[in-house]
């Protein structure tokens, strides 16, 4: 099934087709946005004006014909504060149904806050209490709740483009309509967020383009460039504190020099950012997570929840990061059975090793994702698939996840055949030390374990790892004739022996399928090679 669904808003007017998968996850395949001003001059009551409706209807005629050419089964679209207000928001909405054939449904502040925190959740990773912001042209939305189970949601006549006409009266922004805008700020929402505080909450999270306009200036700000990636990248409310005083200070000019602001928001950015502030100290938050799925994904979500029936299966995968990461790989075609073998087995090194290399449960995680996903670049192809695969999981939507989480999973995925890290690889040089040391590693470990499976037939039952001072011993349980995998590990030792600083040797021993794997028998050097020292070098350390 496809679907495009459309938000009419009071700033902007945004689509995204997608195509609904049997799991009830969707991938966006298309967007389009035109920002439209809907609002302006026609909130509280008054009329939209006609320049603002036409253009509206400008950008809808477009976004249908383009949802048509996807063959989309439905199109879905809300209207939001500027229409709900609008004394003529009604006319709007029959001209858009006359001209287009798209019928919008106007939706409440609450129903649109609901629809937000769904497709905030959906992106991601928080099954505790979360807060919820998202900052509109008319109103600013707020929600408290975990999972998909919203507790507490409110809309708030807080929009930038209704904070900016009633307040923002000089260029730069005086001092004095500061403190008016934020005691009107306070005004409306103290009482609201005291009760979000006193329930408890673990994270916030920003969505809307205000928000992320203002969270990668201010991750720009702390890292001196603009961020590649904005989902699920975390920005401290210090950094935002610090945009809003430059925001403030800087008139319109040199608002448009700042990096990595929008040109278009570099109007609006300042009741933006006076709003945002306002709200997350009020909240008393530590820092905010911002993500690029909003009320069109709400949307796509609601949609798919009430018609379950229409799509095919439950989900029956609650982890959006396993989710993510799976689907990733059945759009590429995964050889599933070695996929998971070598998933299987790159844990068994990681947890065998674990006295030696020293990472933890959170780098065992990413070795489990980048197993499973490090051969999806065959499916463009299989000549320089490792660096395919690099590719297809840093741009691969993968949901849940921080962007140094993609990082390195995508690397890791990278070094499991050919070239060994170097600093002068796309991504890899770019990494903090730490996390260079862990792609090292877990590349290593995902090189051996996918040569332990070197003909994809399984025939590594099980391992385990034995440590000593100054040596490393793998001991291999293989079911039949293992000679294949045995010489192809031999070949990729040497990386993890240099990771680790240790010579590794390989034992095998030959089981029956019937026999229990916790039988031990008397093991054997696979192949009977010699021991090798681990060969230096500059680049492994």
């Amino acid at each position: 099934m496809r679907l495009a669904a459309i938000d009419i808003g009071t700033n902007s007017v945004h689509m995204i087709v997608v195509r609904v998968r049997p799991d009830f996850s969707f991938e966006v395949i298309d967007r389009e946005k035109e920002m439209v001003r809907l609002g302006a001059g026609g909130l509280d009551g008054r009329r939209l004006t006609r320049e603002a409706m036409q253009a509206a209807l400008q950008a809808l005629s477009k976004f249908e014909r383009l949802a048509r050419s996807h063959q989309v089964d439905e199109i879905l679209a809300a209207a939001t504060s500027a229409t709900r207000e609008a004394e003529n928001g009604g006319d709007l909405l029959a001209a858009i149904e006359s001209q287009t054939g798209i019928r919008p449904r106007i939706i409440t502040g609450s129903e649109e806050a609901r629809l937000i925190h769904l497709a905030a959740v959906y992106g991601v990773d928080t099954p505790k209490p979360a807060v919820v912001i998202d900052i509109g042209g008319g109103s600013v939305e707020i929600t408290l709740g975990a999972g998909g189970e919203v507790r507490f949601a409110r809309s708030f006549k807080l929009g930038v483009l209704r904070l900016s006409e009633r307040f923002v009266t000089s260029d730069p922004l005086s001092k004095r309509d500061e403190r008016k805008m934020v005691a009107h700020i306070g005004a409306l929402v103290d009482r609201y967020l005291g009760h979000i505080v006193a329930a408890g909450y673990d994270r916030v999270i920003g969505t809307s383009g205000t928000i992320l306009s203002l969270g990668s200036v201010a991750a720009a700000q702390e890292s001196g460039a603009a961020p590649d990636e904005v989902r699920n990248l975390r920005v401290s409310t210090k950094a935002i504190r610090k945009v809003r005083k430059l925001v403030c200070e800087e008139p319109l000019d040199r608002r448009l020099q700042i990096p990595a602001l929008d040109p278009r928001r570099a109007d609006l950015v300042v009741a933006g950012a006076v709003l945002l502030d306002t709200l997350l100290r009020t909240l008393d938050a530590r820092d905010i997570t911002l993500c690029d799925l909003a009320l069109r994904e709400g949307l796509v979500l609601d949609f798919i929840q009430r018609n379950r029936k229409h799509i095919r299966q439950v989900e029956e995968i609650p982890d959006v990061r396993r989710r993510s990461a799976l689907e990733l790989a059945e759009r590429c075609g995964w050889e599933e059975a070695h996929a998971r073998q070598v998933s299987l087995l790159a844990l068994a090194l990681f947890d065998g090793l674990r006295p030696v290399h020293g990472l933890g449960d959170r780098e065992r995680e990413w070795l489990d994702y980048a197993a499973l996903l490090h051969d999806v670049g065959t499916h463009i192809s299989f000549e320089r698939h490792h660096r395919h695969s690099h590719y297809l999981i840093k741009n691969g939507d993968l949901r849940g996840f921080e962007p140094a989480e993609i990082d390195v999973i995508a690397l890791s995925a990278r070094y499991h055949r050919r070239a060994e890290p170097s600093r002068d690889h796309e991504g890899y040089g770019e990494l903090p030390g730490s996390l260079r040391r862990t792609v090292r590693v877990l590349g290593a470990i995902l090189r051996l374990a996918e040569s332990l499976d070197r003909s994809q037939h399984s025939m590594i039952r099980s391992l385990g790892v034995r440590t000593s001072a100054d040596a490393l011993t793998v001991q291999l349980e293989a079911r039949g004739d293992a000679e294949l995998e045995l010489w192809a590990a031999h070949r990729q030792l040497a990386p993890l022996e240099r990771a680790l600083d240790r010579p590794i040797h390989l034992e095998t021993r030959v089981v029956e399928d019937g026999e229990p794997a916790d039988r031990r028998g008397p093991a054997r050097r696979g192949l009977e090679q010699p021991a090798r020292r681990p060969r230096r070098a500059v680049s492994a350390r």
